[in-house]
């Protein structure tokens, strides 16, 4: 599910049952959320009318929404009568509510049918602006982890140390041993490394001659020369692999994620033990979190700034 979506199923959907319909307005994919049947009049004799509303509800808000909702990608344009049948409102009211989202910017005129305009995306930019990456993130990672069945996790970089901002578990209990605020030593992980060998040259060697590169497991780089060349070869792969550098048994892949300016600001990866996957067959689920990845960082353009 994407970041708008999760902006429409949290903040406009209602309760009842849902009709969900997907579309896409100037390359943005939105979805459309509404009623199976139209919701019955609130009861005005009561504080609450028949499905638990209250007397501040205001009905014909929720029928403005309507109108938006009811537009999908198989009914991109509709007619005043199509979008009364749909909503349930008369051709009247249904005239009345298409005009005024008109002049309100949200609706616009195509010939004798009616289409979303632009405008509508503001509905959900000032939530998305706000979301942090691992809010954006973790929808999209929970889905990777259920085509892949392993775990994922997503980190940034924080002095000499990755700090694991989120993490699903996967299937199976052979896995790191890791919770949402540790962390790990950079240099020995495939987050850590992504993220290392896409710093500014100068900023790596700051880095390098900053902390020490503890040798974590036997197979873990600790050479600092070692460590620019595998960085480097990151950087021309646009992934990075570990091999029981970090725990033994433990292998991982990691992509980098990149903010709205295109610049690596976290990364994630995918995660096993060596007695369930070997790294080659690890490696052949590189393109569905090279996907993720992508995902992930399309919902992040929509963000003012970038948020940890």
């Amino acid at each position: 599910m994407t970041a708008v979506e999760m902006f429409v199923l949290g903040r406009l959907a209602p309760a009842n049952a849902l009709s969900i319909d997907r579309f896409v307005v100037r390359g943005v994919h939105m979805v459309t959320v509404r009623p199976v049947r139209p919701p019955a009049q609130s009861d005005r004799d009561s504080g609450h009318g028949r499905h638990g509303r209250s007397r501040d509800f205001v009905q014909s808000l929720e029928r403005g929404l309507s109108i938006i909702r009811t537009f999908s990608a198989n009914r991109p344009l509709m007619t005043v009568s199509e979008l009364a049948e749909e909503t349930g409102l008369t051709r009247a009211a249904a005239r009345r509510f298409v005009l005024t989202l008109v002049e309100l910017g949200y609706i616009q005129a195509k010939g004798s049918a009616f289409e979303l305009a632009p405008a509508v995306l503001e509905l959900g930019y000032a939530y998305l602006s706000g979301l942090s990456f691992p809010e954006v993130a973790l929808p999209r990672i929970e889905r990777l982890v259920a085509e892949t069945a392993e775990a994922s996790e997503g980190s940034i970089l924080d002095g000499g140390d990755i700090l694991y901002v989120l993490r699903v578990r996967g299937p199976s209990r052979m896995t790191i041993s890791v919770n949402i605020g540790e962390r790990r030593a950079a240099h020995a992980t495939s987050m850590g490394r992504v993220l290392l060998a896409y710093l500014p040259l100068d900023e790596l060697d700051e880095w390098l001659a900053h902390h020490e590169l503890s040798q974590v497991r036997p197979r873990t780089i600790n050479d600092p020369q070692t460590l620019r060349i595998e960085l480097e070869k990151v950087r021309r792969a646009g992934y990075a692999v570990i091999d029981q550098e970090l725990e033994d048994g433990l292998i991982a892949v990691a992509v980098p994620v990149r903010d709205r300016l295109g610049r690596v600001r976290a990364a994630i990866n995918l995660s096993t033990h060596i007695g369930r996957k070997s790294l080659d067959e690890l490696l052949s689920l590189l393109p569905t979190l090279q996907e993720a990845a992508d995902d992930i960082e399309t919902n992040l353009r929509h963000a003012l700034i970038w948020s940890d």
